[in-house]
């Protein structure tokens, strides 16, 4: 008689922790997916801005259904009374640029909705209670 070599046996798999590993790579997925939608963004800062001044430019290739946003955090004018600041977006395109809306930022985030693909900046078109805007965190999502 021969010795059984463990090796050569079949392996029986527990069903329970194969469920559980199922169940736990599920639920990864599902709370992992909200943040790595997120197709960019990027982060900066204004100093001495007045109306006309543009952001830089931005590429969405929209993979994704992100609002595009815009957040100010720390916002002065030159004589520190700071009400808001009216912002444009625009799609830079073959002859004048298509604009997507004023937004009147409060020292807060502004929202344009999910836009589609292409290259876009935001521009300043005026600020109330003072010439001239900085802020110290800007964070424009797309």
């Amino acid at each position: 008689m021969r010795a059984e070599n463990p090796a050569d046996r079949p392996r029986r798999i527990d069903r329970t922790l194969v469920r559980s590993v199922l169940v736990a790579a599920a639920l990864l997925g599902l709370t992992g997916a909200g943040p790595a939608l997120a197709e960019g963004s990027w982060t900066s800062y204004i100093s001495n801005w007045g109306p006309g001044s543009e952001s830089r430019r931005w590429e969405d290739a929209d993979r994704d259904d992100v609002a595009t946003s815009v957040t100010f955090q720390g916002c002065a004018t030159g004589n520190n009374d700071f009400k808001d600041a009216d912002l444009q977006i625009y799609k830079d395109v073959f002859g004048p640029d298509k604009a997507y809306g004023h937004r009147s930022n409060h020292c807060d985030t502004s929202t344009w909705g999910d836009q589609s693909a292409g290259t876009y900046y935001f521009v300043l078109e005026g600020v109330r209670s003072g010439a001239k805007l900085w802020v110290d965190t800007v964070t424009a999502r797309y």
